[in-house]
């Protein structure tokens, strides 16, 4: 079986599809088998990142390290059985259709809560929630004080993963290993950064999950979409000299990817 990775966050703007796009094509590059599923079906970004990655590799004649992209598949009516819902059989159907040649299957999530979304994190063997630094964002994993010092209770995302957590837990499967990014993480008052850490260590206490650093915010970030590249591709396009920004991403990058430990992983860039 594939080991699942769900990229998920019900906030827009977190860097979701750009964490996903990293940790795919790096799992790709280092030899793993890597199938990949976008479910924000509206706006498709991460499938859009690959659309672009593939395009680049016709029109320059060139051939990169490149998860295998499938889209949610449509199932005919006549599969489904009384009062199953559609969503849950097409998930299921991708899963299908991807297990059979990967070693991982990154699953990015939409930015809001949907059905698919919530059966995703129940599938999930790793959980990657990518936070931008702030007490914005960290109100999608729970309630604070208004002086940020006390954790007052879950949100309903919490409580969603909580679900998941029960439900695998109720099948025999084994618990879903959470991993919260601290993502485009810039300059930022020194004391809000405290308070922010010390009510992430507490929530991890609390709802279980493990921290981990993600990218800073980057201008290179916005300039590799549209080419659908990711930082590990610079040096197979004829870039020798790498920027001292470039280098200290690709640092984050290989920093992030041994956070994972995901199971026979060896980090190798």
């Amino acid at each position: 079986m594939a080991h699942i990775i769900v990229v998920g966050n019900e906030k827009g703007g977190a860097g979701k599809s750009t964490v996903s796009m990293h940790i795919a094509t790096a799992l790709s590059r280092m030899g793993h088998r890597v199938g990949a599923m976008d479910l924000d079906l509206r706006q498709r970004s991460f499938g859009r990142y690959i659309d672009n990655r593939q395009h680049i590799q016709k029109a320059e004649g060139i051939s990169l390290p490149t998860p295998r992209y499938l889209d949610l598949p449509e199932v005919p009516e006549d599969r489904l059985t009384p009062g199953e819902n559609a969503f849950d059989q097409r998930l299921r159907e991708g899963m299908r259709q991807l297990n059979g040649d990967s070693d991982f299957i990154l699953v990015d999530c939409p930015g809001s809560h949907t059905r698919l979304s919530q059966v995703a994190h129940s599938l999930a063997d790793t959980l990657v929630t990518p936070l931008n630094d702030s007490f914005v964002d960290f109100d999608l994993l729970a309630r604070v004080s208004p002086d940020g010092g006390k954790v007052l209770g879950p949100s309903v995302y919490s409580e969603m993963v909580w679900n998941a957590r029960q439900m695998r837990a109720q099948a025999g499967l084994k618990p879903i290993d959470w991993v919260v990014l601290r993502n485009r993480v810039g300059a930022q008052n020194m004391i809000n950064k405290q308070k922010l850490e010390g009510a992430l260590e507490k929530l991890s206490r609390r709802i279980g999950f493990r921290i981990s650093s993600g990218f800073h915010e980057r201008v290179i970030f916005r300039e590799l979409f549209p080419r659908g590249l990711t930082l590990l591709d610079l040096r197979d396009l004829g870039v020798r000299q790498l920027s001292i920004s470039n280098i200290a991403a690709r640092q984050e990058m290989r920093e992030l990817i041994k956070a994972l430990q995901l199971p026979g992983v060896r980090v190798t860039f």
